[in-house]
């Protein structure tokens, strides 16, 4: 395929996957009657969707919950993972490619099919409609994709140089501590950057495991929302929302888009 026809399919791309967004926007700036017109742009843009979003306190406290259990697993994600992949990446340990293929195995499992029992198990412990409730079983699926990121990015970095430190009397966590980690950063930030992406828009488990709007998370909050009377289609402020919630995503994969390429790729060419 010539250079010309690449960057035209990659135009063609771009403008598709940015279709669905302009239509939020342009549905979150319209009221009354225009939402159900149908037309390319607003006749009369108008941001009381926006205002009437920001003024309502149960997307506000979603907002906080979302933030709470996004940092609190992202944090502890990041902690687990980095132990398990410089075991798996740097330490001499039997059948690694194995283990690490028993680790991402659990992302093949079906969110739906754990989703019921866990319904029943939190219930009974007292976890159902809490944030612990949420960040345990979200972490749980966060973790595989950590450990593998950082793997790859742990193998990247040359063994000389903790070899090096090792030769002057470091412990291997010392080590692991001192040398790996600070060259480790930028797949750090990488994992981290994706782990909080697939926990701020995890839906299921978080539908499923809460009941209240002070356990609620964002996406939750947002298919929760209704009009101000039983005749009002609250799909204006839906839009606002869900524009609301999505632009920090987005801006943080623009800003961070080289990194988090870098991070999937590791590993993936040797030469």
């Amino acid at each position: 395929m010539t250079r010309p026809l690449t960057l035209l399919f990659a135009l063609l791309v771009m403008l598709a996957s940015l279709v669905p967004f302009y239509w939020l926007i342009n549905t979150s700036l319209k009221t009354g009657a225009e939402l159900s017109s149908g037309s390319l742009y607003p006749g009369s843009p108008s941001l009381r969707n926006y205002l009437e979003v920001l003024q309502d306190e149960d997307f506000l406290t979603a907002l906080g919950n979302s933030l709470v259990v996004g940092v609190v697993t992202t944090t502890l994600a990041l902690l687990l993972a980095s132990l398990a992949a410089y075991a798996l990446a740097r330490l001499k340990l039997p059948r690694k490619g194995t283990i690490l293929g028993l680790v991402l195995s659990v992302t093949t499992f079906p969110v739906i099919a754990i989703a019921a029992p866990m319904f029943k198990i939190w219930s009974d412990i007292g976890l159902y409609d809490t944030l612990a409730g949420l960040i345990i079983p979200k972490l749980t699926f966060a973790l595989p994709m950590a450990i593998f990121v950082l793997t790859s990015f742990f193998r990247e970095i040359p063994f000389e140089l903790e070899e090096s430190a090792l030769i002057d009397g470091a412990s291997p966590f010392t080590a692991f501590r001192k040398v790996i980690l600070p060259l480790a950063v930028p797949g750090i930030a990488t994992t981290a950057i994706l782990v909080f992406i697939s926990v701020w828009n995890e839906f299921l488990l978080a539908v499923t495991l809460t009941s209240t709007p002070e356990a609620r998370t964002v996406p939750v909050a947002i298919a929760y929302f209704s009009g101000t009377s039983d005749f009002d289609h609250p799909i204006g402020t839906i839009s606002a929302a869900s524009v609301l919630v999505t632009l920090p995503l987005l801006v943080l994969v623009l800003v961070f888009q080289k990194r988090i390429v870098a991070g999937l790729t590791a590993g993936a060419i040797k030469g």
